[in-house]
Formats: C-alpha cells, structure tokens, sequence
C-alpha cells in the first residue's frame, strides 16, 4: 500500500521541489500551507508521515507537533521539522516536544527523502523477508531469487543490486546512490560496472531485454525497479 506524505510549509517552492521528490520515490503526497490546513487534513485523512515546516502563517510546528502528540489516535504519527533555524536549543526542543528528525533550510530533497525513509524503518514494525513484485520473488532470509517459482542464480553484486531495487519499488536512484546503497564502493571505481550488472541482471529477469518489465532505465539520472 502507498504511503502518504503530509508536506506543510507556505513556502510554494519548497513544497513543489518536495512533492516532486516524494513522488518520483513512489510515496504519495498532500499538502497544505498553514496549521490549520495541516491539522485538518491530518485528522480526516490516514497519513503516513508529516514534513512540518517550524514557521507556519498561523501556528509554529512546535504547537502542531503538541497537539499531535498529545492526541491518542494522533500520537505515533512521525513528524519531521524543517526549520531555517540552526540553534541547538531549537533542535533539542522540537526533539523533546516529539519531532523524530530536524532537518535545516536549505536542504537537499534527495536527504529528505532518505531520511524520511529511516524514520518509518524505525517506526514501522519489520517488513516480511519475502519481497514480491509480479512473478519476481526475493527472500532476503536465504537470500535467494526465484521467477515465475524458478531459482535464479545470481552473484552477490546482482542480489545487492537487485535488493536495494526491490526493496524500493518505482524510486528513481541516481547511478552513485544506487552503487552506495548496494555496495558501499565509492561511485567513481564502478561506474561503468554497474551498467553492466545491470545488463546481467536483465538478462536473468526480464522476459525481453529490449523492452525490460522490471528494471527501467531512467535516462539522465539512473534506475529504478517497475511495480
């Protein structure tokens, strides 16, 4: 099931860069300018996050945060402030009021997005070791691969590969975020490998390689595993 993003900041710019990020990463995305937008769209609608902006036309996130914590069916929803702020003691107190992370203005969405990701990993209870997308089957328990029920042999740079890919359906990874996720190897030593995993692993998983099912080529950035 698609996960819902709540992004509320009055700054338009910001929140189109962030809607355009979310939802190239496969997340859905509401938005809304003020306090109250926010606390309205929250209590009415089944949100999976909220990226709260600390200076809002009518209310600061301080105060939302508050009233989202201090509501039993609100409570665990996980917050994430955004604040051009850089104190310490800002932090500390958006923290101690409830925040899950703090990230400072200006930012990079692609971080945003990433972090975004380890707060509902830390949030969320385990997923199941058995990833499924179509006819393709990953076990991350055995760490094995079947399609269409047919093992799949694969050598550890195509599973690593092909994990980070499934295990982030329809999320458009850059060449260097897709090998440091993967392999942990610094871009530059692999670039021109990882094309050529990728054409392995193609010719193990897709039915016709000119025309792939699974992993797409996303022209100018990198790659990203089809749902």
């Amino acid at each position: 099931m698609s996960q819902t993003v709540l992004i509320v900041d009055d700054d338009r710019d910001i929140v189109r860069a962030l809607v355009s990020y979310f939802e190239q990463a496969g997340f859905k995305t509401r938005t809304a300018y003020n306090g109250n937008e926010a606390l309205g769209i929250i209590r009415s609608e089944t949100i999976t996050l909220v990226i709260l902006d600390l200076m809002l036309p009518d209310r600061d996130g301080w105060e939302i945060t508050r009233t989202i914590r201090a509501d039993r069916r609100l409570g665990p929803l996980p917050v994430i402030m955004l604040t051009a702020r850089v104190g310490d003691s800002d932090k500390l107190l958006g923290l101690e009021l409830g925040a899950d992370d703090y990230i400072t203005k200006p930012f990079n969405p692609h971080e945003v997005v990433a972090r975004t990701r380890t707060v509902l990993r830390r949030v969320q209870p385990p997923s199941s070791p058995i990833i499924h997308i179509d006819a393709l089957e990953m076990d991350t328990d055995s760490r094995s691969v079947t399609l269409h029920g047919a093992l799949v042999e694969l050598t550890p740079t195509e599973y690593a590969i092909l994990k980070t890919l499934m295990q982030n359906p329809n999320y458009v990874f850059s060449r260097a975020e897709l090998i440091s996720r993967s392999l942990g190897y610094e871009y530059e030593s692999i670039e021109r490998t990882l094309d050529s995993h990728i054409r392995n692993l193609r010719k193990k998983i897709e039915p016709d390689t000119s025309q792939p099912r699974y992993i797409q080529t996303v022209y100018g950035i990198g790659y990203k595993l089809e749902t």
